[in-house]
């Protein structure tokens, strides 16, 4: 199994556990975050950018494949706001790979692993452009002028989802705060 970490920062040295800052004082147990290689194509994007991301899974009924899947080749289908190309193509990002050793599985629909200990990677490297990152991760990325209408649907699907970011948009707020 191999696991990894993306950021814009290219010198970290060692992951300590924390808290998401929207989560403090929600009592969360300080943590280290990791995605699994099969969902890592989900974190090749700045990290502020909101995207809706989702796949058929064994639970997907046909109607539902039919809705979100017909005609898509890719294994995934990645949604984010078009307002966000921009820093998507210019973003530098860096992927980690991590030892699993100290990992447990958080999620394993969304491929997210957690560990309660500090993490020295195993390597870093340079993603390059994002774009085909994406595309060669097996995914379709859609560009939409927004995502309050996509999302909602999405999550009352049948499909596998994960959302990254969305309290970004500019309807979080409103439709979910």
């Amino acid at each position: 199994m191999r696991l990894y970490h993306f950021s814009e920062d290219p010198g970290i040295r060692v992951f300590e556990p924390h808290v998401p800052a929207h989560r403090a004082g929600d009592g969360l147990q300080p943590l280290v975050y990791a995605i699994d290689d099969a969902h890592a194509v989900m974190y090749c994007f700045p990290r502020d950018c909101p995207r809706a991301c989702f796949w058929p899974g064994p639970q997907t009924t046909a109607a539902d494949r039919d809705r979100w899947f017909a005609g898509v080749g890719a294994r995934m289908v990645i949604a984010v706001e078009a307002a966000w190309l921009d820093a998507i193509r210019s973003c530098t990002l860096y992927r980690y790979e991590l030892p699993p050793a100290s990992f447990a599985l958080a999620d394993a629909v969304a491929g997210h692993w957690v560990s309660r200990e500090p993490v020295r990677p195993l390597a870093v490297e340079p993603v390059g452009d994002l774009l085909a990152a994406v595309a060669a991760g097996g995914a379709e990325l859609r560009l939409m002028p927004s995502l309050r209408e996509l999302w909602p649907a999405v999550i009352r699907s049948t499909m596998c989802f994960s959302g990254t970011r969305l309290r970004n948009t500019a309807w979080w707020a409103e439709v979910c705060g």
